[in-house]
C-alpha cells in the first residue's frame, strides 16, 4: 500500500502551526528579537503576549500563510493579524486596526535566513523548494499522529 504525500493543506492549521513552531524553536540560526518579552503585537493590544514562545508561533503562522498564498506581503499579513480596537472606547464604535508590521517583517527575515522563504520580485514572499519540502515533512509527521488516533 503506497501512502500519498501529505501537504500543509491536508492537516489542521492549529496542529501544523504548533509543530512548525517547535521545529523553528530547534533551529540554532533562528533568532528571536531582544524586545520579544515587552512588545505588543499591535496597537489594539493592551499587553504583550503571555506565551513566551509567541514569536515562534507567529513565525510558523506567517510561514503557513505564505505557503497557502504565494506573493503575500507584510501589508496583507498586517490585516490578517489585525483586529477590532473596541475596548476602552466607551460608547464610540469599534474600528479595525492592523497588527505590527515590524514583528511580521522580523519573522520573515528570520525565515529567509533559514532559507524557508525568499523575496518575490513581483512583491511579497514565496516559499522556497527547501521550505516547501520541510513544511510538507512536518505536515506528514502530524498526519501520521492524527491517523493513529482514529485507529
Amino acid at each position: 500500500m503506497s501512502r500519498r504525500s501529505v501537504t500543509v493543506k491536508d492537516v489542521p492549521a492549529d496542529e501544523f502551526i504548533k509543530a512548525a513552531a517547535e521545529f523553528l524553536k530547534r533551529q540554532p540560526k533562528f533568532d528571536v528579537p531582544k524586545y520579544h518579552d515587552i512588545v505588543k503585537t499591535g496597537v489594539i493590544k493592551e499587553f504583550a503576549p503571555y506565551d513566551e514562545d509567541w514569536f515562534y508561533v507567529r513565525s510558523a503562522s506567517v510561514l503557513r500563510k505564505i505557503y497557502l498564498r504565494k506573493g503575500t506581503g507584510v501589508g496583507a499579513l498586517k490585516k490578517w493579524y489585525g483586529g477590532s480596537n473596541g475596548t476602552h472606547r466607551g460608547t464610540r464604535k469599534a474600528h479595525f486596526a492592523t497588527a505590527s508590521g515590524a514583528i511580521i517583517r522580523k519573522a520573515m527575515h528570520e525565515l529567509e535566513k533559514l532559507e524557508l522563504m525568499e523575496y518575490c520580485p513581483d512583491g511579497g514572499r514565496v516559499i522556497t523548494s527547501k521550505g516547501r519540502a520541510e513544511m510538507d515533512r512536518i505536515a506528514g509527521n502530524i498526519d501520521i499522529n492524527i491517523v493513529s488516533l482514529f485507529q
